[in-house]
């Protein structure tokens, strides 16, 4: 309704109670390439999909450390990711030095949702056009929020943002109640099989996403290009295996058992044409 005369400043309200400038950062997050978290007991594994804007050009960084225990992934406009980012650790060390203790990843949640939401009042700065996936662990355990470009703040058992971000909703919708209880390894599986649906047709591989752990035993660190690659190739290798022990469709195989309809019709001769049978 009349959108021009309202998206102009994002104090601005349209008659039909929208921030259209807030809206436009939420769809900069949904152009962005997709990005994938998931958590079990003991673990939050974050996926993104590394894409070029060109032959020539290297791929966006989309994973970032932010404390020994706490990092994001990504998808919108990544300048706007390295100011937030720049932010959050500021607050971790500020955290550590005051109170010798690592910051809570839920209280930095809110303190980076604050600061987006300021951004949506204030008619000097526009929103962050990007979305946060913040996984950490605490005393409370392993956490896994979104951070959206309106200063609201979720947390989910798993999730994924960005373009083509719906089919790896779809594929962890189906399987996120087995996650609880999945290891390390097989956490990471799940989310290079998330990553893989979002891809569509392209071909699954360490050039074209990245992986990123934080643990129980283990500081949240970026899986290097090798051991990337291992559990792709292990992803095929299940694969073809599977696919080698998948039965063979009855119907498409000749010999002993009963005849399909086809095969029976083919052994008759056929009938005069009724009616009812054009």
């Amino acid at each position: 309704m009349f959108r021009n005369q309202y998206d102009t400043d994002v104090t601005t309200w349209s008659p039909a109670g929208r921030l259209h400038q807030v809206e436009y950062a939420m769809e900069g997050v949904k152009q962005g390439s997709a990005a994938v978290g998931l958590k079990c007991k003991t673990h939050v594994v974050l996926a993104s999909v590394n894409k070029a804007s060109s032959e020539l050009s290297s791929y966006q960084k989309k994973l970032f450390k932010i404390d020994e225990n706490i990092g994001v992934a990504m998808a919108g406009i990544i300048a706007d990711g390295r100011v937030l980012c720049k932010f959050m650790r500021s607050e971790c060390i500020y955290h550590q030095f005051v109170f010798e203790a690592p910051l809570p990843v839920s209280r930095l949640v809110v303190q980076v949702a604050d600061k987006a939401q300021v951004c949506t009042q204030r008619s000097w700065k526009r929103p962050y056009g990007v979305g946060l996936l913040v996984a950490g662990l605490d005393e409370a355990g392993p956490h896994l929020y979104y951070n959206c470009p309106s200063g609201n703040y979720y947390e989910y058992y798993a999730f994924a943002i960005g373009s083509r971000s719906q089919a790896a909703k779809t594929y962890l919708e189906r399987r996120f109640e087995t996650f609880k209880d999945c290891s390390r390894d097989e956490l990471i599986r799940h989310a290079l099989l998330a990553v893989k649906e979002s891809l569509q047709d392209e071909e699954l591989k360490s050039t074209n996403c990245g992986i990123a752990v934080v643990g129980a035993d283990e500081d949240f660190h970026i899986l290097d290009g090798e051991t990337l690659q291992s559990f792709i190739d292990t992803l095929e290798d299940n694969k073809a295996e599977a696919k080698e022990a998948a039965p063979e469709d009855p119907a498409s195989t000749s010999g002993g058992g009963e005849a399909g309809p086809s095969a029976g019709a083919a052994e008759e001769p056929p009938a005069e044409a009724t009616p009812m049978d054009m």
